[in-house]
C-alpha cells in the first residue's frame, strides 16, 4: 500500500475544496505525519485528488509510470496511429527492461503527430518526469478518449457517450487501487 501524508499534502498546497474535504473524512482539524494511503484519498476525495497527491510521493516512480501506460492503453482501440502504438510498447518494454533515454526519446519524436500520438508521448514522458508528468499522462490519455468520444458522438447518443465516460473513469478507478492499493 503507497502512503502519502497529510504534512505531505499541504505542502504542495491543494485547493482549499479538496484540502477540507480530506480532513472532513479523515475527522481531523490539522496536518499530521500519519501515514494515509493514496486510496484513502480516492474513497474521499475521488480520483481526480487522488492523482494529484502522486505528486507527494518518492521513490514510486515506476507504479506511476505504470498506472499512466494502463490509462493510455485503456483507450489503445482509440488509436490509429502506428507511432503511438509504438510509443505504448516501448514504454511497456522500458518498465520490464528500462530503456536509454535517447531510445525513448526516438519513441517520442515518432510519436508527436496526431492527439492519440501525444497521449502516447505523455505516458512516455511519465517515466522521466515521474509525478507531474503521471499526472499529465493520465489526463492526456483521458482527453484522447474524450475527443475520440467527441468525434464519434455524431454518430452515437448522447447517453451512450455520457456511459463510455463513466465506465472509463470507473476503469481508471481500479487501476488506481490496483497499483496504488
Amino acid at each position: 500500500m503507497i502512503t502519502t501524508t497529510l504534512r505531505q499534502i499541504r505542502q504542495h498546497e491543494p485547493c482549499a475544496d479538496g484540502w477540507r474535504t480530506l480532513l472532513t473524512f479523515l475527522g481531523k482539524t490539522r496536518v499530521d505525519d500519519e501515514p494515509l494511503p493514496l486510496t484513502t484519498i480516492l474513497q474521499s476525495n475521488g480520483l481526480d485528488d487522488a492523482l494529484w497527491c502522486l505528486r507527494t510521493l518518492e521513490g514510486h516512480d515506476k507504479e506511476i509510470t505504470r498506472f499512466a501506460l494502463a490509462c493510455a492503453q485503456d483507450v489503445r482501440h482509440l488509436m490509429t496511429d502506428q507511432r503511438s502504438l509504438d510509443a505504448l510498447d516501448a514504454l511497456a518494454r522500458h518498465l520490464e527492461s528500462p530503456l536509454s533515454k535517447q531510445e525513448l526519446d526516438q519513441v517520442v519524436a515518432e510519436a508527436v503527430a496526431g492527439a492519440a500520438a501525444w497521449a502516447a508521448g505523455a505516458a512516455w514522458t511519465a517515466a522521466w518526469a515521474a509525478v507531474e508528468a503521471a499526472r499529465a499522462a493520465a489526463g492526456a490519455a483521458a482527453r484522447a478518449a474524450r475527443a475520440a468520444e467527441a468525434a464519434r458522438a455524431e454518430a452515437v447518443e448522447a447517453e451512450a457517450v455520457e456511459a463510455a465516460w463513466a465506465e472509463a473513469r470507473a476503469r481508471q478507478t481500479q487501476i488506481f487501487e490496483g497499483i496504488f492499493g
